[in-house]
Formats: C-alpha cells, sequence, structure tokens
C-alpha cells in the first residue's frame, strides 16, 4: 500500500489515530509548565499527570528548580497538599522559593540515603491523595523500578518529577516524558526533549535560568554598585559587602552542598 493510499484512507481520518510525525495529544490530563516554549513543545500543552516525567542533568539539582517551580505552584492551587522532596541533595532555600509563590510550608523534605527505603517512600507519596506532586532523586533506581512508580502515578493521576544522572540519557527508560537539562550561558538553560510523543526535537527549548524577578534585583543591584563606584572612584569591590540571596540555580554557580537556590551576590 502506497502512502498516498493510506492517507486517503478512513482510518488516516480517524481523529484517535496518532502519526509519529506527529506531536500526540495527551492520554491524561496536563499542568502547564509555566513555561510557554516548552509547553507548546509537549503533548497536551503541560506536565502530564499520572505519568513519571524524568529529568536529567549533570549536577543533581543544578536547573531542577527554575524548569519547575512555576509548575509546582500550580500543583499545590490543583491540589491543596505539600510537595513532597525525597532524596533532594541539598536544602532548598526557603525565601527563593516564597518570592516563586511557593510556600516553604508546603514543602516535606523526606530524607533517605537508601535506594530501597526511596522508592518506598516515593511509592506512598504518590499513593497519598493528599499530595500535590511528587519530586524524587532516584541515581541508583533500575528500569523495572521506576516502571512500577509509572504505574502507581498513573493509578493515582500523580504530578512525578524523576530527577537522574545525565549519564543514564542513553539508556531504556519507561518515563512518559523525558528532559536533559544543561547549561546555556549564565543566563539560560537548554531543555533537550529526549522522549516525548511525537517526532525527535533537534533543537533545545532555551528558558532563562533565572526568574525575571531576581534577573531585574540583580541587574538593578549592580548599577547602583556601579554609580557608587564612580562617585568613591575605588576598586569594583570596594564598600560592598557580601551577603546570601536566593536565586533559581544558576549553570555552573551552584554548590552540591549549599541551598538549591541559592548563590553569593553583591548586595544593592
Amino acid at each position: 500500500m502506497s502512502l498516498s493510499s493510506f492517507d486517503d484512507s478512513p482510518l488516516a481520518a480517524h481523529h484517535g489515530i496518532w502519526r509519529g510525525d506527529e506531536l500526540g495529544t495527551a492520554e491524561a490530563a496536563v499542568l502547564p509548565t509555566g513555561h510557554a516554549p516548552l509547553d507548546a513543545q509537549l503533548p497536551g500543552g503541560g506536565w502530564p499527570l499520572g505519568a513519571l516525567t524524568e529529568l536529567l542533568q549533570a549536577r543533581p539539582s543544578a536547573h531542577a528548580w527554575q524548569l519547575l517551580l512555576p509548575g509546582l505552584v500550580l500543583a499545590v492551587q490543583r491540589r491543596p497538599g505539600p510537595v513532597v522532596l525525597l532524596g533532594a541533595p541539598c536544602e532548598p532555600f526557603a525565601p527563593a522559593l516564597a518570592a516563586a509563590g511557593l510556600a516553604p510550608e508546603a514543602l516535606m523534605w523526606v530524607r533517605s540515603e537508601a535506594p530501597a527505603a526511596r522508592l518506598w517512600a516515593c511509592e506512598q507519596a504518590l499513593r497519598c491523595a493528599d499530595v500535590a506532586a511528587v519530586l524524587a532523586w532516584l541515581p541508583a533506581a533500575r528500569v523495572g523500578e521506576l516502571r512500577r512508580l509509572q504505574v502507581v502515578a498513573a493509578q493515582h493521576e500523580a504530578l512525578l518529577f524523576v530527577c537522574r544522572p545525565e549519564a543514564l540519557a542513553a539508556s531504556a527508560s519507561p518515563a512518559r516524558l523525558r528532559l536533559r537539562l544543561a547549561a546555556a550561558g549564565p543566563q539560560q538553560m537548554d531543555v533537550h526533549i529526549l522522549k516525548r510523543r511525537g517526532p525527535p526535537l533537534a533543537a533545545p527549548v532555551v528558558l532563562p535560568a533565572r526568574s525575571q524577578r531576581m534577573a531585574a534585583l540583580l541587574a538593578a543591584s549592580q548599577l547602583r554598585r556601579k554609580a557608587r563606584q564612580q562617585q568613591a572612584g575605588g576598586s569594583p569591590l570596594a564598600g560592598a559587602p557580601v551577603v546570601r540571596i536566593a536565586v533559581p540555580a544558576l549553570a555552573g554557580l551552584q554548590e552540591e552542598h549549599g541551598h538549591a537556590v541559592d548563590r553569593l551576590a553583591m548586595a544593592a
């Protein structure tokens, strides 16, 4: 049968038939990511509910928070309850999350080093109707274990994100959606869509590496500092105290054992 004869068949006209060269529709409900360019490339236009979304990156939480924060805020609005963090590599910086609209009291941080305990806790959180979302770091999870989490998430229409090392990008995964996050300079991050219901995406989706609010704050601080330097005729760092302020994870500036959305910056 030729391609043209197939295109003219009643089967091809059926709305339930998905072609591999087209962006598929969502099989279930979705939640907007809060990033319009990314929504445009995802089936249904958002994070899939009742499915596993896998985030791959070189450092455990380098860009995850900046990518997920808008969607997590919407998740809490959709289903008031905690966002469960399992095996988070470092403590989230509460003021930065609050500035983005996610109240610190909405976080439930589960500390566990044992891989089996993390998997068990993740499954129990997915089964809880009061949980808004689950964000788990499972670097040692096997395909069968991830498949089980996928099944549980589907049964309970849960919002599930699993962070794993970038080195696993070529390995098999049952995740409905797989994304690889990478730095694209100090101001941007690249989101490579490795797996979706649709054709391969050759170019990454480019998103800001920091929130607009924090970018504006830092820009204003730099301008004020430069003005003081010109007036005083001093060195660039003269009289400028160093303080910690919250910034969504910046490429290359994240400390493994620091806060998850935090960096050193000059005070205004």
